[in-house]
């Protein structure tokens, strides 16, 4: 099956480059491009994409909140952030509207290419280490300490699950939590599943922004 790719991007140059990237690859098919998070979110909600490259700065609208729109919408469409390192604050901004990860926007073409089709396949751009970086920059913006609501949900996981959880907080691959914790990769995905359900965690993402919040894993530890 081809994967519906939408850019929006202010830098037509910039638009230009992905867009030949991406349609080189025959499983992936760009299908519109927009200037601003506008004119992004309301073409997006005629013809939803699979995935959207979303710049963060952009006129009219930012892709922070073009962000929040589409997933508050209730579209298909999964968001897939570019960035660079100064605009941490709003990389952050964007992955509580609901982005599915970011990605640097000087990173290698194979990797974009890659974080598209994980993102398609309901999977999160949050292991490179270009985004534990990033992510050990925006954690000074969460508070000091898990707020009461964190604390509650924590005590709902068994000790089993809080161990899988901080491996994903620190950019483990499914392959990699089963090989630290001695289980099989299908025992991982199902304590996944279970993280996901009972703290409410729409993604791998949200499940790294929840363990920084609760203060269960420290964005500064070596990885």
């Amino acid at each position: 099956m081809t994967t519906s790719v939408f850019l929006a991007d202010d830098q037509g140059l910039v638009r230009g480059g992905f867009r030949m990237l991406i349609e080189a690859e025959d499983d992936l098919d760009v299908i519109g491009e927009a200037a601003d998070g506008a004119s992004a979110v309301r073409m997006l909600q005629q013809r939803p994409a699979d995935v959207v490259l979303m710049d963060i700065r952009m006129p009219i609208m930012d892709g922070v909140e073009a962000t929040r729109r589409l997933v508050s919408a209730g579209l298909a469409t999964r968001v897939l952030i570019l960035t660079t390192f100064d605009l941490d604050e709003y990389v952050f901004a964007a992955l509580k509207a609901g982005a599915s990860g970011f990605l640097l926007k000087d990173a290698r073409p194979e990797d974009l290419l890659s974080a598209i089709r994980n993102v398609a396949g309901g999977d999160a751009v949050v292991a490179p280490s270009a985004t534990r970086r990033l992510l050990a920059h925006v954690v000074r913006s969460l508070p000091g300490e898990g707020s009461a609501d964190h604390g509650e949900k924590v005590d709902l996981l068994t000790s089993r699950e809080v161990e899988v959880l901080q491996q994903i907080a620190a950019g483990a691959t499914n392959a990699e939590i089963a090989s630290t914790l001695y289980m099989a990769e299908g025992t991982v995905k199902t304590h996944i599943g279970r993280l996901l359900s009972k703290l409410d965690c729409r993604d791998r993402v949200s499940l790294v922004l929840f363990a920084f919040e609760a203060g269960l894993a420290d964005p500064y530890a070596p990885r």
